[in-house]
């Protein structure tokens, strides 16, 4: 291994860790929002990195599995990161940046069922406040935001891992 993987490799762990680190703050310190029927994460506006590269997707995920112990353990930890892998995933293979805004809507199915199963609350009730919450932070606040970040080329320079993913940013061409 040369001199500059390894760099790359210090470098990609640390914005890996950052990120999952982050996300765990972020949830935590809004918890009253974060968890159960009611869920409007501002850590999920951290979703918007996997748009620009995929290698943010396991900070991602492990962050949200972290947050998760808080809420309803180890089901919340395997049900919420499997839906954020799924969502992550998408959000970097989507080609425009509205289209990855609305991915996190899957939450919008998957943590109601989960809540019924765990906590038998109104399966309905939880798709529509899930649903407007991940709208809100993903769609209303976050989609305008990371599109006028992105439109910033130093800072997505920075914020990229690999720097071999430059080529899977003509997709922010579009923006």
């Amino acid at each position: 291994m040369n001199k500059s993987s390894k760099k790359l490799t210090v470098n990609a762990l640390a914005k890996i860790s950052l990120v999952s680190t982050l996300y765990c703050v972020v949830t935590i310190a809004f918890s009253e929002i974060s968890y159960g029927g009611i869920q409007a994460r501002p850590s999920e506006l951290l979703n918007f990195l996997a748009f620009i590269d995929p290698l943010y997707i396991p900070g991602l995920v492990l962050g949200c599995a972290i947050s998760n112990l808080y809420s309803f353990g180890f089901i919340d930890v395997i049900v919420g990161s499997l839906a954020t892998l799924v969502s992550t995933y998408m959000i970097y293979k989507s080609k425009n940046l509205f289209v990855a805004s609305l991915w996190p809507l899957i939450n919008a199915i998957v943590v109601p069922i989960e809540l019924y199963i765990v906590a038998n609350q109104p399966i309905l009730f939880n798709v529509v406040t899930i649903f407007i919450g991940e709208f809100l932070v993903m769609t209303i606040v976050g989609y305008p935001l990371f599109k006028k970040l992105f439109k910033n080329k130093h800072l997505v320079d920075v914020l990229l891992i690999n720097k071999e993913n430059r080529t899977n940013l003509k997709k922010l061409e579009l923006l």
